[in-house]
């Protein structure tokens, strides 16, 4: 039986040996892998800020492209009448006889002269519109008076 308690003791002893041995390494490591695991946390907590701000700046983003994309659907349809007019123009323009400068001189002043007689209209309608929101406050007011 002494060998079989030599073995049992040198089996011990060597599973120690190596505990310690394994232990000892561990002390070297572990602090390493928990200081890295640390940093990969901190780490981990920055990307997902950074994310969660750039996640509201592209839905921010989304909202302005949206909006911008309602105001185009709403513009086009404008701008293509404006350019069925300006190609209507055009090809007025384009028949439109040549004129000699005297001609051009004379249409030209009675454009300006029609564009002051309707000035003077707006003017004139302006008074007029004027005169008749003063007759008619005078109206309510006088009705006000003999409703008392």
């Amino acid at each position: 039986m002494p060998s079989f308690h030599l073995r049992e003791r040198v089996a011990k002893r060597l599973a120690r040996l190596v505990d310690f041995r394994i232990e000892e390494r561990l002390r070297e490591r572990v602090p390493q892998l928990e200081d890295r695991v640390t940093e990969q946390e901190h780490c981990t907590a920055d990307h997902r800020r950074r994310l969660d701000a750039l996640e509201a700046g592209l839905e921010h983003a989304r909202g302005d492209l949206r909006w911008t994309r309602s105001e185009l659907d709403r513009l086009m349809p404008q701008v293509a009448a404006l350019e069925a007019a300006l190609e209507t123009l055009r090809e007025k323009a384009a028949l439109t006889p040549v004129a000699d400068k005297p001609e051009l001189a004379e249409a030209r002043s009675l454009i300006e002269e029609i564009q002051h007689q309707h000035a003077q209209i707006r003017v004139r309608l302006t008074g007029i519109a004027r005169y008749e929101d003063r007759l008619r406050k005078l109206e309510e007011h006088a009705g006000a008076g003999v409703a008392e």
